[in-house]
């Protein structure tokens, strides 16, 4: 069940369009205590100053979460009313007290013809694989236009992604769609079908990467993850011809057994799909998993993660490690973005 605690506002961390981060001071909570840091979905609730009296949601900070490990500004008390009119009338976070008009694209294109004419579809099953196949994609194919679909797997706002904003500011990504009831990307779609739809026929992408924001929700069960969203993203992919390629993840450096080489989300996701999604032969033994296509890549066709991040001095972690600590990870999420490069022909 969720906590709630009103609070003041002591001071402003950062602020984008749509976000910001606040330190807080709890009322009948001793000045000082760490982790009294919150930030506000400004879409949602309307900015806040210094001095505002608010209510938080604690749920995430005392259940000691990690990515979701935040207080959030549930409303500031300081206001009277908020009205932020939306573009139609699809909401999204339905049936909460958060419920919002995000509208939707599909109304706006209803002609889409669904045909992605063999576009890469890169399917991931943690956030952080995102940057690191994007990072790859410039690399290897730096006149390619791509697309980031984010699904309602774990955060909902994409404005809540670090990660993702670094990437649009480095122009590693050209457009964002939010999908399901995730919110806030260039393009807003009901679902992961409209969604690569528009990201090819609309905002032309000529790669599609496809993955939940950050939090990925998982409990160490073999089905209880929502990585396992993977698995209808690939066939709904397959459907609308588009090319299939599933994101490994794996690990060397992850202490937890079931994710070390690769990862037992991944053999599950390829389990669950009707299809047959790429993988990269190198630098695991993805023929190791039931159901897959396996790309031979020569070695000048596979990148080096590690240097290629070193050379754009981009930081990018999963649960702390970077490309030193968890090789693994990293090679084999940029080998799916060496995939994606080498079938882009392929029909």
């Amino acid at each position: 069940m969720p906590t709630f605690a009103t609070a003041e506002i002591t001071g402003v961390l950062a602020e984008r369009r749509g976000l910001q981060r606040v330190t807080v001071s709890i009322e009948g909570k001793a000045d000082g205590v760490p982790g009294d840091s919150a930030y506000v979905l400004t879409d949602i609730t309307g900015e806040v100053s210094i001095g505002d009296r608010v209510i938080l949601n604690t749920t995430a900070v005392e259940l000691g979460l990690g990515t979701g490990g935040w207080h959030v500004v549930h409303w500031n008390l300081s206001r009277t009313e908020f009205r932020r009119p939306g573009p139609g009338h699809i909401m999204k976070l339905r049936y909460t007290s958060s419920q919002l008009d995000a509208g939707t694209s599909e109304l706006q294109h209803p002609d889409l013809s669904g045909d992605l004419a063999g576009t890469p579809v890169i399917a991931t099953l943690v956030h952080s694989q995102v940057g690191v196949v994007a990072a790859v994609l410039r690399h290897r194919w730096p006149e390619a236009r791509v697309g980031y679909v984010m699904t309602d797997g774990a955060a909902l706002p994409i404005v809540i992604s670090d990660l993702v904003d670094e990437l649009r500011s480095r122009s590693l990504i050209d457009v964002t769609v939010t999908a399901g009831h995730a919110f806030g990307g260039d393009l807003e779609a009901v679902t992961v079908a409209s969604a690569l739809a528009l990201a090819h026929e609309v905002a032309g992408c000529d790669v599609i990467i496809v993955g939940m924001g950050p939090g990925v929700v998982g409990t160490g069960t073999a089905f209880g993850t929502t990585a396992l969203e993977a698995a209808a993203t690939l066939d709904i992919a397959a459907t609308l011809g588009g090319t299939p390629i599933l994101c490994v993840r794996a690990s060397d450096g992850d202490e937890r057994a079931r994710h070390q080489g690769i990862s037992h989300h991944s053999a599950t996701v390829a389990r669950f799909a009707n299809c047959h999604p790429w993988v990269a032969a190198v630098p695991l033994e993805a023929a190791g998993i039931e159901g897959v296509r396996v790309a031979e890549l020569e070695a000048p066709d596979r990148t080096d993660v590690a240097m290629l991040l070193d050379e754009m001095a981009f930081r990018i972690t999963t649960m702390g490690r970077g490309p030193r600590q968890d090789p693994l990870f990293f090679d084999a999420a940029g080998a799916a973005a060496d995939v994606a490069v080498a079938l882009r022909h392929v029909p």
